[in-house]
């Protein structure tokens, strides 16, 4: 008959408390060498919060060569949506709660003096030296420079850019324009001549993507979101309301279709590889899509050149891009950095060059043969990603967009109470945001 341990002979009574201690020492014993065996585990797991890629398998093959020379390391991705507001606002809360589920992640090109400010993104400079960073460009350095130090290092650099129909333009006698008002000219006698296809295909719909083409309309009218020497909003000034009128007036619905107010970078693409519009402004990944026969109708037919201008101004693109950043409540941080220096290296930028046509942010890669050999495109990108303009750099830029967004959402379709007395109302919000900047 079964007993239980209390009602069995009074000699296994007595010696029961002896057993128990002895039991309950070897468990201890087992769930310490479980504890470390876990946080052995843990130090081998290095967590990449990212988002969706174009090319997954690139960044499997990227990941699986770093675990190869990494033995025992393996990489944790976490895919993010593809949205940047949606990326940052999760990232951000994963940081705001301190989590120790991620060590390295991307960061947006303004993003760094946000997450630097809130103590989210781990100082570099003791690991990132001067010398590897005069390596890249000079201005994707300064977007991840706050307060004097180095919080993020660039992986890709974006810039915006003119997409053509090449074949278009020589049927019609064009070269590519030199300015909006010239590109609207030509658009419309392109699509006169030709059926089912719209002249211009752009991002205008409420986002960040629309901030980042409102302000190379803005500065290429000499114009500016935020006077760098002032620190006051230009979106009232003249010449930034003659640019945002310019679009809502020759742009949207008219160059443009009307239902470019609801496009980010896919919605206006498809237009474009479908061979539905002449014009296409994007960002350097965009010719990769374009010129794959598997994806684009318009392979080989596609040309690239700096964005127009307005008469009397210069070309100006935002400056883009996506850079890797350490988590500071990482408990690998020493692996973490290995992954960062590993993705930013020559080797892994040439390979992103090469499969995803992912745009170097190393300055000598522009030089490397084989790369202009499969990526042409470079060599007429590079001057543009030199002088590619940042966004305002402030930790409180967020903010700063939001009102941004809005005001040249309602701008451009037209909405509110026109745009004279709508950007006074967003300069005065954005002053107020600016006053509060550390």
């Amino acid at each position: 008959m079964d007993r239980m341990p209390g009602r069995g002979p009074a000699s296994l009574r007595r010696r029961w408390p002896v057993f128990g201690l002895i039991v309950l020492l070897a468990l201890c014993l087992s769930l310490a060498g479980c504890g470390n065996q876990g946080k052995k585990e843990n130090g081998n797991i290095l967590r990449f919060y990212t988002w969706k890629p174009n090319q997954p398998e690139v960044w499997e093959e990227i990941v699986k060569i770093f675990e190869a020379e990494h033995p025992g390391v393996k990489v944790w991705r976490e895919i993010g949506p593809h949205s940047s507001t949606s990326f940052h606002d999760l990232l951000a809360q994963k940081l705001k709660n301190r989590s120790k589920d991620l060590d390295v992640f991307l960061m947006d090109v303004v993003w760094p003096a946000e997450f630097a400010a809130a103590g989210w993104a781990l100082a570099l400079d003791d690991r990132f030296r001067k010398a590897d960073r005069s390596r890249f460009f000079a201005n994707t350095i300064q977007a991840n420079t706050y307060g004097g130090k180095i919080y993020g290092v660039p992986l890709y650099i974006d810039a915006g850019m003119l997409y053509y129909r090449r074949d278009l333009l020589a049927k019609h006698h064009f070269k590519p324009p030199e300015t909006w008002p010239e590109l609207v000219r030509q658009a419309a006698v392109i699509t006169a001549g030709e059926r089912g296809i719209y002249g211009f295909s752009g991002q205008f719909k409420q986002y960040e993507g629309l901030v980042c083409n409102m302000m190379e309309y803005v500065m290429a009218n000499k114009g500016c979101l935020v006077n760098p020497r002032q620190g006051k909003p230009g979106l009232a000034e003249p010449p930034a309301r003659e640019a945002v009128l310019f679009v809502r007036d020759h742009l949207i619905g008219n160059a443009a279709p009307a239902g470019a107010l609801a496009y980010e970078e896919p919605e206006s693409l498809a237009l474009f590889v479908q061979g539905k519009a002449v014009f296409h402004r994007n960002w350097p990944y965009a010719w990769e899509a374009a010129n794959d026969p598997a994806r684009s109708r318009v392979a080989g037919k596609i040309g690239v050149a700096p964005l127009p201008a307005f008469p009397g101004g210069k070309s100006h693109a935002a400056l883009g891009g996506w850079q890797l950043g350490i988590s500071p409540y990482s408990e690998n941080k020493d692996l973490a950095w290995d992954f960062v220096r590993f993705l930013t290296s020559d080797r892994i930028q040439k390979h992103l060059a090469l499969k995803a046509g992912l745009a170097p942010t190393r300055k000598d890669l522009y030089d490397d043969r084989e790369i202009l050999a499969a990526c042409p495109q470079f060599k007429e990108m590079k001057g543009v990603f030199v002088s590619a303009a940042p966004r305002p750099v402030s930790p409180l830029y967020p903010a700063l967009s939001n009102i941004m967004q809005r005001y040249f959402s309602r701008a451009i379709s037209g909405a509110g109470a026109g745009i004279d007395q709508e950007s006074r109302l967003a300069s005065a919000e954005m002053e107020k945001i600016l006053t509060l900047a550390p």
